[in-house]
């Protein structure tokens, strides 16, 4: 009889004793995913996939614990966030404010619903496109590739004012463009500094 991997409860039984090939199947269909959700919270590749390899060899070693009720799809992120938090805590580098909006994106990913995290990301890239060109442009370069409004300015041979104000343009276009709980996410993948300044 072949087990019907893509039943949640018969992975999680088939992993509990120790099926090899439900573990292959595991990664296969949750490796790619597990990255991109990684990666977007690290920001850089390497790191993402360390992540997402200890959070497959902790499946595997605590795999007799895992319990047939539990929604494995949403066990596996929850891992990886724990993974990124343990990361960050241990580089000193995670402001209480900033585990606040890293806490509304997890609550988003722990949903049990149809809109993945990959959909919400989907939402935003694809919002993103339709910026107009300019505004479009800037946005990507300040946002996705990490140059200072001097870089774009100089880049592009406009004036700083200009490209701040096509990011602020930007960010006003996709406010009324994204669904209310997509928000969180952009401005967490996105965030206007301004924002992130304490009182």
């Amino acid at each position: 009889m072949i087990n019907d991997y893509n039943n949640n409860e018969t992975l999680i039984e088939s992993l509990r004793n120790g099926d090899e090939k439900a573990y292959t199947y595991l990664i296969d269909t949750y490796h790619q995913k597990l990255c991109v959700y990684a990666n977007s919270l690290v920001k850089n590749v390497y790191s993402a996939e360390d992540i997402v390899q200890n959070v497959f060899i902790k499946v595997w070693e605590q795999r007799t614990r895992l319990k047939t009720d539990h929604a494995l799809k949403s066990f596996l992120y929850k891992l990886v966030y724990n993974e990124f938090i343990d990361l960050y805590r241990k580089n000193q580098s995670l402001f209480s404010l900033e585990k606040s909006y890293y806490d509304a994106l997890n609550a988003i990913i722990q949903e049990e619903d149809s809109e993945s995290f990959q959909r919400v990301l989907d939402a935003v890239n694809k919002e993103i496109q339709n910026l107009p060109p300019k505004c479009k442009e800037v946005f990507i370069l300040s946002k996705k590739e990490g140059l200072t409004n001097i870089e774009i300015a100089e880049h592009l041979d406009v004036s700083i004012k200009t490209v701040e104000a096509q990011i602020t343009k930007a960010f006003s276009i996709l406010r009324s463009s994204l669904e209310e709980k997509v928000k969180s996410v952009l401005f967490l993948f996105f965030p206007q500094k301004k924002k992130f300044r304490l009182n």
